[in-house]
This record gives C-alpha cells, structure tokens and sequence, in this order.
C-alpha cells in the first residue's frame, strides 16, 4: 500500500480536535482511526505515522490501547469509510519542507535549496538526521573536526554501520578509539537531545555558503585542458606554472591524456577501452605515435592478444605518415572516449604516484 496516501484519510477520519459523531454510532473519528492503524498493523502494513505530530501520535497510541472488542459490522463500516475517503484522493502531497526538497531534489538552484533547508531546520517537525545521514563521509569530515567526542559517539550511532566504518577509519587514531568507546556509553541519551545535536550539525551545513559549481578549480580546469590540443596545453600549463606552481600541479594530476595511458589504465580494461573506441581512429592515433606517446602505444599492442596486435601493426604499416591534425583528433577521441567509461564507473584510472 501506498505509505504516504493513506495518511491523508487517515488524518481526516481521526480529526484530531474534532470529536464529533459520525459513521458507525458511537464511535469518534480518533476511534476509527485508530481502529484503521490497529487493522493495518494485523496485516503488516507500516504506516509512516512519524509524519503525524507527536501529540497526534500519543493520541492515536491511546486510542489503539483503548480498543477492545470491534464487531465486524462496525468494523466493515469503518474500513468502508476509510476507502471512500482514499478513493477521492487524486495525489497526496508530503508534508513538510524536508519531504518536498525530497521531492524537488535536483530541480532547485543551490540559493534556493539552501533558503529552504533553513526554514526547515525551524520546523518542530523536521528531522535533521535524514538530512545527515544522506551526507557523504567526506563532508561529515569536516563538520566533526572540532566536535567532542560525545558528538561524534551519537553521530556514529545515527549512521548505518558501513558509513559509520568509513567514517571512523577516516579519523586520527587517538580520536576514532575515544569515538568508538563513547559509542558504548550513548544507551542513555535522551532523543531529545539526540535530536538538538543533530539540529546542531544541520546548522553547521546550513552556515555553509551554497557553491556554484559541483566540481572543484582544479577539476574543471584539467577537464578543460582535456580536450585542447597538446601544444595549447602545454602552453597554458607553463602559464599556470608561473602564476601559481602549486595549482598548476594538481592541475597536470587531474589531467588524463593519451600519453597518460601506460601509467593511469589498467590492462585489464583495454578490452572495454577499445570496444569504445572507432577502430580507424584508434590506428590513426597508434600511428602518430611518437615521443612521449610511444609508450602508450607499445602498452595496447603489448597487452592485447598477439594476433589482434600482428594485424594492428601491418595496417599501421600500410597507412604510412599521418597528419598531426588527425593524430590530435584521433587521441582525442580515444581519451574521450575513457573519460566516459570512467564516468560510467565501467572502468576506474589508476592514480599516479606522488612525487
């Protein structure tokens, strides 16, 4: 059953406030309700009763213990009422800020999201740890350096284990072995306060300034020199090198080219690699490979099947000079042609060794 639909004639059948007569004879719309919970929960159905007020909650709870015995008369009336209330339903919407940046996640602008989630962190009804516990490891990171231990203990606690691993795995050893033994002693924090730190660390994402772009300098910029040719890379690099040596460095790390290919691919992605690949375009660019990418050139045909790699070199032969304009284009491609595969997470670029 649709966990978020049925609320809705839920909410109206228990009219809570409102305890006047109505359907099967001396029952209150709070007792029919919790005469639906109370059939839903025979049947194994999980309502999402957590999006009800916690007073709307101890009601319902109250009502439930209340009940005693339902003929089925009254029973069918009941049941008969609440579908005719979730049949004039034509679309439910969820409740609170939280559920619709939920809903609308991806579609807003980073201002707009940000102004949102700071009008819900005001909400009574809003629970932080659904925000959290979405966050990735390395922007939890951050967050935590200067918490206490405490903190991070209930933080811990909150997450899945997995995530709970990495995060703990990520952290000064001194710090993860006090974390992990505070963890032991959270059995009695109160929700309430559980609760309040994760409004805490909420507040600290909200403080945060939204960023414009989802990649880092040195990221967009490495893909920008990606696609250039070699000799305006090389030029560009040499200004950068002048300007700011230490950024131009992470920006050469960040940069995969067809010269990269014996030390950044594993052999055992060539297969996938030259599946992708236009086979003539990939001759053209063995081809035109001189200098610094010998290398890669000698890396495919060493570590592809000798007949595959025979045929390779005759056609390469019988091509003779090709022009440098189409070898750029060629290698061009090819590492396009990676990078997307890579994207695709269907193959993964060895990271290059620090000097």
């Amino acid at each position: 059953m649709n966990q978020i639909a049925p609320l809705a004639p839920l909410g109206q059948l228990a009219g809570f406030g409102d305890d006047h007569l109505a359907g099967p004879p001396g029952l209150t719309k709070k007792q029919k309700a919790a005469i639906i919970v109370r059939l839903l929960s025979a049947e194994g159905e999980k309502l999402p009763l957590t999006e009800l007020s916690d007073d709307q909650q101890t009601d319902l709870a109250e009502e439930i213990a209340k009940l005693r015995i339902i003929d089925r008369a009254t029973l069918e009336q009941v049941v008969e009422e609440f579908c005719n209330e979730l049949e004039t339903i034509g679309i439910a919407v969820p409740g609170g800020l939280d559920s619709v940046l939920k809903l609308l996640e991806g579609q807003l602008t980073p201002s707009a999201e940000t102004r949102l989630r700071k009008l819900a962190a005001g909400s009574s009804r809003s629970d932080p740890w659904e925000r959290i516990s979405g966050l990735g490891t390395d922007a939890m990171l951050p967050l935590i350096e200067n918490e206490s231990i405490e903190v991070c203990a209930v933080l811990l606690s909150k997450l899945t284990v997995a995530k709970s691993a990495e995060l703990l795995s990520q952290m000064p050893g001194d710090k993860a072995r006090r974390v992990a033994y505070a963890v032991s002693q959270t059995g009695a924090v109160a929700p309430q306060t559980v609760w309040r730190i994760g409004q805490a660390i909420a507040s600290q994402l909200d403080a945060v300034p939204a960023r414009a772009f989802t990649s880092g300098p040195v990221e967009r910029v490495g893909a920008i020199l990606n696609y250039t040719t070699a000799s305006r890379r090389d030029d560009v690099l040499e200004g950068l090198d002048e300007a700011d040596k230490v950024f131009a460095d992470e920006v050469r790390k960040a940069i995969f080219t067809f010269a990269n290919i014996p030390v950044r691919i594993d052999k055992k992605d060539l297969p996938k690699i030259l599946r992708a690949v236009d086979q003539p375009k990939l001759l053209v660019a063995l081809a035109g490979s001189t200098g610094a990418n010998e290398k890669s050139k000698e890396f495919i045909l060493s570590n592809i099947s000798q007949r595959m790699a025979d045929g390779m070199r005759e056609e390469i032969a019988e091509m003779g000079k090709v022009k440098e304009k189409d070898v750029e284009e060629a290698m061009s491609e090819v590492v396009s042609a990676i990078r997307k595969l890579e994207e695709a997470g269907e193959i993964f670029l060895v990271a290059e060794d620090e000097d």
